[in-house]
């Protein structure tokens, strides 16, 4: 008898290993795809730039620019407002033709690689002017081979710091948060339910999470301060932010996992494994797919990033859109978190918290 319940055993065990195996390497192939899908071979989509040119050089420089669809172009009438749209991120540079020689308008703080992919569409664009220059010059003067070799003109209007010369820092910021929000919110979610149903658990339940997410709030943007990062930004408005960004991972985290139990956990790990390629952090937006573009500006950790971006390097750029959808996620996570706890608990057990707080009152008794 002990041998055939050892042959069970070790068959159930064989079973369990196997079936966690293949949901492993499942799990690993589909993440796989859809990082290389994302981000193999990331290309600009539609990539808004402004031009400033003459109709004829309008037509001509649209043309090439916007052939198989890689950039957007629209137009502008003076530099001044063409640096006006790249503070508030309508574009993300421009160039200007009217002058004596070209001027490539740059903002490296709203992406390194389309700051890179301007400066060198522009470069190339150049040097094929200047070769079809120089084929019709039988001869050439000092002044016209001065002004052959010169360096092409690039002027950054909104550089990134000294301290995030990649511009990295907006990503690990947002990780940082969907991980501690969603290992804070499987927490909760174990913590909380130890204590029978009332509107006082809800009140407690939500006031939890909004000291986390203060919390949290604070550690990133003093762990910004020993880097260097964010130096001249509003420390208050950034608080606020992350604070918001925070509550939205933790607050629909914990609503999922009131409604649905510790599954709703996959959530915060979806906004982790899966929102944080698309947030445009690492990859912009218009470099991604349309569909991972789409999902990631509506998930907190796209909307996150963005308004972060704008409020430590773009102050004059609307995020009322991004704070829009950050406050609906914390909102409605709240909101269930707070409507489940107050409804009434249909079985009425004793959870394992009264139990352990009535036993020293039953003794004494």
């Amino acid at each position: 008898m002990a041998e055939e319940n050892q042959i069970s055993s070790v068959r159930q065990f064989r079973r369990f290993a196997l079936a966690v195996c293949v949901v492993g390497v499942l799990v690993q192939l589909l993440l796989t795809a859809y990082y290389l899908g994302m981000g193999h071979r990331a290309a600009p989509h539609d990539l808004p730039v402004g031009l400033i040119a003459g109709s004829e050089q309008r037509a001509q420089v649209t043309a090439m620019l916007e052939e198989g669809g890689a950039f957007k172009v629209d137009d502008y009438t003076s530099a001044d407002a063409l640096t006006r749209a790249i503070r508030e991120r309508e574009v993300y540079g421009g160039v200007d033709l009217t002058g004596a020689q070209p001027m490539l308008y740059v903002a490296s703080a709203a992406g390194a690689s389309a700051a890179s992919l301007l400066r060198s569409t522009y470069n190339s664009v150049l040097q094929q002017q200047k070769d079809s220059r120089l084929q019709q010059l039988d001869e050439i003067t000092v002044g016209q081979a001065r002004e052959l070799v010169a360096a092409p003109r690039v002027t950054d209007v909104v550089p990134l710091p000294a301290d995030d010369v990649n511009g990295v820092s907006l990503g690990f910021l947002t990780q940082a948060l969907s991980l501690g929000g969603t290992i804070a919110s499987m927490g909760l979610g174990r913590l909380i339910p130890r204590t029978r149903r009332s509107w006082k658990r809800g009140v407690a339940h939500l006031a939890t999470l909004i000291v986390y997410a203060v919390g949290s709030a604070a550690a990133v943007l003093w762990s910004m301060t020993w880097f260097g990062v964010g130096e001249g930004a509003a420390h208050m408005e950034m608080l606020c932010i992350f604070s918001l960004i925070s509550l939205a991972v933790t607050g629909s985290t914990a609503g999922a996992v009131a409604l649905i139990g510790p599954a709703g956990a996959l959530v915060g790990a979806f906004y982790f494994t899966i929102g944080t390629v698309i947030s445009g952090a690492s990859i912009l937006p218009e470099f991604l797919p349309t569909f991972g573009r789409r999902l990631g500006e509506h998930l907190p950790t796209g909307a996150g990033v963005q308004a972060v971006r704008d409020n430590l390097y773009f102050p004059d750029a609307p995020i009322g859109g991004h704070l829009t959808v950050l406050a609906l996620y914390a909102s409605i996570g709240c909101l269930i978190v707070l409507v489940t706890n107050i409804m009434p608990n249909r079985r009425n057990r004793t959870s394992e918290l009264d139990l352990h707080l009535s036993q020293p009152a039953t003794v004494a008794a």
